[in-house]
């Protein structure tokens, strides 16, 4: 019988040995249950040929021929991946669904002697149960916005702060983007449900009773928005507010970007469409400095001339209670281990 799960949590918890994605790669690719792995039912090939039998020709031709290479591609996943597998290992399959292609791919190694059980609903019950934790309630985590100009290295404290024992959540990281126009990644950015699944699930461990720090963003990150309730949840949070010195924080920004600001091509291209907004004389400026390799005096002049007063009309317009400012030199390491204990006193006491 199929097994229906009605959290986010209880899914993690399956008790399976592996849980097996046999939709296409290019479905799994854009969100899949956390730990899964891919064993195709259909390739990507395969499920748009079936589909287009199933639509054009008849729904019976479809299903016979979509049968005949779901069954073929099982053979290759049990003669390939699964071989090494044992009579006790318990396998969870799952489809878009949970219909015929877990359906058929669950009995086959049912058949084998495997103890096999499919996801009712399939990924899309999944789906559903991401979306009802970020989109149909509040929250019920407490938010403690940690906040503070451009360069002052609040991405990197937060698993100083994890390491304290403070709860957090790294919006940046599931979003794969710093959030800032300079903020691409390497490997670029999920898919706006991988991100949920990320942020569900990030969520489901931590404890609501107890406050959880986020580094204070826009309603966007990149491309990825974020969910009503986080935001608004972070709307209504307080702030912990770091203060650097502007020396300190050009520093840190030419070390923590150098990959994308010391390319003066990628440089220029970025900071183009800033030309209507800040100048062509100031933008110039800027791929200068960029063009000599004065990293540290472009972080400078970026900050000075755009992301601080972009900052500063931003919290005038959204201002928030001031839970505690916290000051530190530097940014080096002893610098951000002081930061880390200062956010560490004002979350204790919230």
């Amino acid at each position: 019988m199929p097994i229906e799960f009605a959290s986010v949590d209880a899914i993690l918890n399956h008790g399976f040995d592996t849980v097996i994605d046999v939709r296409s790669p290019a479905e799994f690719a854009e969100d899949h249950i956390p730990g899964a792995i891919n064993l195709p039912a259909l390739s990507n090939a395969q499920r748009a040929e079936v589909g287009t039998i199933y639509k054009q020709i008849s729904p019976f031709d479809g299903r016979k021929i979509g049968a005949g290479m779901v069954i073929r591609n099982v053979a290759d996943h049990i003669d390939g991946p699964l071989m090494e597998k044992d009579g006790a290992w318990r396998p969870l399959v799952y489809c878009w669904r949970g219909g015929q292609r877990s359906g058929v791919f669950s009995t086959l190694l049912s058949e084998i002697g495997w103890r096999t059980d499919t996801i009712k609903g399939g990924y899309t019950a999944f789906r559903r149960l991401v979306n009802a934790s970020l989109y149909d309630v509040p929250l019920p985590h407490r938010f403690i916005l940690l906040d503070g100009y451009t360069g002052t290295a609040k991405t990197e404290i937060l698993p100083r702060l994890a390491a304290r024992g403070v709860q957090v959540i790294d919006l940046e990281a599931l979003a794969g983007h710093r959030g800032s126009l300079l903020g691409e990644m390497p490997g670029g950015q999920p898919s706006q449900k991988a991100f949920e699944t990320g942020l569900a699930v990030a969520l489901s461990k931590l404890d609501p009773a107890r406050p959880v720090v986020v580094e204070a963003e826009s309603s966007k990150i990149g491309r990825i928005v974020l969910p009503a309730s986080v935001w608004a949840a972070m709307l209504a949070a307080p702030r912990i507010v770091l203060q650097v010195p502007e020396a300190a924080r050009a520093t840190y920004l030419a070390k923590a970007y150098r990959e994308v600001i010391e390319d003066p091509a990628m440089v220029a291209k970025k900071l183009a469409p800033l030309r209507r907004l800040r100048g062509h004389a100031t933008v110039d400026h800027w791929i200068s400095l960029s063009n000599g390799g004065a990293l540290v005096d472009l972080s400078h002049a970026l900050m000075v001339d755009h992301y601080d007063p972009s900052y500063a009309k931003s919290r005038r317009i959204d201002e928030r209670d001031v839970l505690a400012e916290v000051a530190v030199e530097t940014l080096d390491d002893d610098g951000q281990e002081h930061a880390a204990d200062g956010i560490t006193a004002a979350v204790t006491g919230f």
